[in-house]
């Protein structure tokens, strides 16, 4: 959907955006080292500092940066040797990136529905895939469906919250599969007060310019086994078996963070406690100032989950509220307030077609009615109290604020 605003546009002169960076620590003292000293690309001392920082903050052995998150995918899944015609199972209701993932390695997406209270991967359906729609064939598990042999699960933290993990971990080893937790909206979450990200076989990490840290693109694959980073770090840097004659025995691939974006990273994430409790109080603010008005919902935090809020999605009941998600979409926007659907789900996808859904009716309805509200770092209590009051303001059909 076409939007009046640029995606990048700052904050204030009658304008509150969706979600954009938020630059208050060392950002600019980082960067001038990287020039001043000359290391700008993929190798220097900040691409080291922030795998090394990534890994302790999450308590991991390993962790490898990336151009992006769907390049670390990418590797995650080469490395559970996901091949041509295999299948991975992961959520209809996401961003396309780990479909993407999957499809680049010319396997296949099986795509689950996520539960109607967390918008997570619904376990339930997964584990009913498995047991009853899958048969075991020398040692694979096979989906009688298509005829493909299962590999991965792939979760995906969706909106910041993270997936219920143990489950799928549970699964993954009765059926001799590999997890790679999308974590690529959850830096900072918590599951079962342990960090998303270091949940499965292996996490992956993006910090795009609209996540929680940014380094303007960028990815981390996080693992505890150092055969599994050291294959990663190779796979990523174009596979050279001898810098110095240039021999590759391999395809490889151009993935490495560059040092100026890892100096960002490193500088930012000396700020993500902060961001963190900031975007969760932006979500309870959203809960409470439109707990009143008939007609929206929200995402149900789990009690095992701390959130980090990535976004502050609500639902609009049409019925109720007195007019869909869209025209209030185009309300908002009409005041200067950015809001955007979230994602078409997956198995609507014609980029996807030939990929197997388990049926996905609260993903359609997720859709159809979800919004998500500004929700930058930096957005300030009276901009929210804009966005709160235009909302309420809409109920009925209006849309003007008060």
């Amino acid at each position: 959907m076409s939007t009046p605003f640029e995606p990048g546009a700052p904050a204030g002169q009658g304008f509150i955006p969706l979600c954009v960076p938020e630059v208050r620590g060392h950002e600019w003292a980082y960067i001038k080292e990287c020039l001043d000293t000359g290391w700008v690309s993929s190798v220097g001392k900040y691409v080291t500092r922030f795998e090394e920082q990534i890994a302790t903050r999450l308590g991991a052995g390993q962790a490898v940066a990336f151009t992006s998150g769907t390049a670390a995918l990418h590797v995650a899944l080469m490395l559970a040797e996901v091949g041509p015609d295999d299948e991975v199972v992961l959520p209809s209701l996401t961003f396309i990136a780990p479909a993407f993932a999957v499809r680049y390695l010319g396997a296949w997406p099986v795509l689950a529905d996520v539960d109607p209270r967390h918008w997570q991967m619904d376990v339930e359906q997964v584990r009913g895939f498995l047991t009853e729609g899958c048969r075991r064939q020398g040692g694979q598990v096979i989906n009688q469906a298509t005829g493909r042999r299962v590999k991965a699960l792939l979760p995906v933290d969706l909106m910041g919250h993270p997936a219920d993990m143990d489950p799928f971990m549970e699964l993954a080893g009765e059926f001799g599969l590999t997890v790679v937790e999308d974590a690529t909206e959850s830096l900072g979450a918590l599951y079962k007060g342990r960090p998303a990200g270091r949940l499965g076989h292996t996490g992956v990490l993006s910090f795009n310019g609209n996540k929680v840290i940014t380094t303007g693109g960028g990815g981390m694959l996080v693992t505890d086994n150092p055969a599994l980073a050291n294959r990663a770090r190779y796979l990523s840097t174009q596979a050279k078996d001898d810098p110095l004659e240039y021999v590759h025995n391999t395809v490889g691939f151009n993935y490495r963070l560059s040092n100026i974006q890892a100096a960002m990273g490193c500088a930012q994430l000396e700020s993500l406690n902060d961001y963190v409790a900031a975007k969760r109080r932006i979500q309870q603010t959203y809960r409470e100032g439109l707990a009143g008005v008939p007609g929206l919902g929200f995402m149900e935090q789990a009690p095992w989950a701390g959130s980090a809020c990535w976004m502050s999605p609500i639902l609009v009941d049409p019925a109720a509220y007195g007019q869909d998600s869209r025209s209030l979409l185009k309300a908002l926007h009409g005041q200067g307030i950015q809001t955007r659907p979230l994602w078409q789900p997956l198995h609507q996808s014609p980029a996807l077609a030939g990929s197997f859904s388990l049926g996905c009716p609260v993903s359609e309805r997720l859709y159809q009615q979800g919004l998500c509200l500004p929700c930058s770092v930096g957005l300030t209590p009276s901009d929210q109290e804009l966005v709160i009051g235009a909302i309420a303001a809409g109920q009925g059909g209006g849309s003007q604020a008060a």
